[in-house]
C-alpha cells in the first residue's frame, strides 16, 4: 500500500481535530454553566429600592439554623417568615426553636400557616393560633396558598373561598392585623384570590419583579445564606408597608 493511506482515511483524519475542539469547547461551556449555577446563582440578589429589605422563609426542611450567623450574613437579612403549622393539627417541629432563635438574633420574625384544602378553615385557624399566638412584636401572620404539596381534594371555588374566609376572620380577629397572603400561581389559576382581597400580597417571581402589586416578593428558591446548610427561599419585603409603621 502506498504511504499516506487511502483517501477515505485522509478524509477521516481531517475531521478528528475539529471534532475534538468542539467537544472540548462544549465541555468547557457546560462546566462554566455548572460553576455559575452552584457558586454564583445561589448568592444572586436583586438591587433593592428604597424601603426594601432582604429576608428568608424557613421551615424544618432547613434543619438546624444558626440564627446569629443568619443575622450577620453580609447581604443583610432583616426578617424571616417561619412555618408554624399546617391543617388542623400539624405543627412544624422546628417552629418553637426558630421563633426563639430569630428573636434572640435580632431578626424580625413572622409566622406562616400552610392552608390545606382538606380541613375546615376555622379548625386550621385554631391550630395556627395555638402554635403562633398573637405577638405585637412580630410581623403580621401569613398564610401559604399553594396547590403544590396540598391534599388531593379540589373543592369548588365557592367552598374554598368560604373556608379561607373562615380562617382569615379568626386569625385577624385574634391578631388585630391583616393576614399576608402568599399566593402561588397554581392556586391563583384555580382559586383566584388576589383581585378579591385588599390584603398585603406575598408573590413569587424568579425572573424579575412581579407584574402585580406586592408587599413581599419571593425571588429565589435556591438561595444560600450564612447559618443555613443547603438551599433556602430568599425574599424582598417592604417592611414599613407590611407593618404599617
Amino acid at each position: 500500500m502506498a504511504a499516506g493511506g487511502t483517501a477515505a482515511g485522509r478524509v477521516r483524519s481531517r475531521w478528528v481535530l475539529p471534532a475534538v475542539v468542539l467537544v472540548t469547547a462544549a465541555l468547557t461551556v457546560a462546566a462554566a454553566g455548572a460553576a455559575w449555577w452552584y457558586l454564583w446563582y445561589p448568592h444572586d440578589r436583586p438591587t433593592l429600592r428604597a424601603g426594601e429589605s432582604l429576608g428568608l422563609d424557613v421551615s424544618n426542611h432547613q434543619g438546624p439554623i444558626d440564627w446569629p450567623a443568619v443575622a450577620a450574613d453580609p447581604d443583610g437579612l432583616a426578617f424571616a417568615y417561619i412555618k408554624s403549622s399546617e391543617g388542623a393539627d400539624w405543627v412544624d417541629a422546628s417552629f418553637a426553636t426558630n421563633w426563639a432563635g430569630a428573636e434572640e438574633a435580632g431578626v424580625r420574625r413572622g409566622a406562616y400557616h400552610f392552608f390545606t384544602l382538606c380541613t375546615p378553615g376555622r379548625e386550621q385557624a385554631v391550630n395556627f393560633l395555638r402554635t403562633a399566638p398573637p405577638d405585637a412584636s412580630a410581623l403580621p401572620p401569613a398564610i401559604d396558598l399553594e396547590l403544590a404539596g396540598n391534599c388531593s381534594a379540589r373543592p369548588d371555588a365557592a367552598a374554598v373561598d368560604a373556608e379561607l374566609d373562615a380562617f382569615l376572620t379568626e386569625v385577624e380577629a385574634a391578631w388585630g392585623r391583616d393576614v399576608l397572603l402568599y399566593v402561588g400561581e397554581d392556586w391563583e389559576d384555580r382559586y383566584p384570590v388576589l383581585e378579591r382581597s385588599e390584603r398585603p400580597r406575598w408573590l413569587v417571581s424568579h425572573v424579575g419583579r412581579p407584574a402585580r402589586d406586592w408587599t413581599v416578593w419571593q425571588f429565589h428558591w435556591m438561595g444560600q445564606v450564612d447559618g443555613i446548610e443547603g438551599r433556602v427561599e430568599v425574599n424582598v419585603a417592604r417592611l414599613e408597608e407590611l407593618t404599617g409603621t
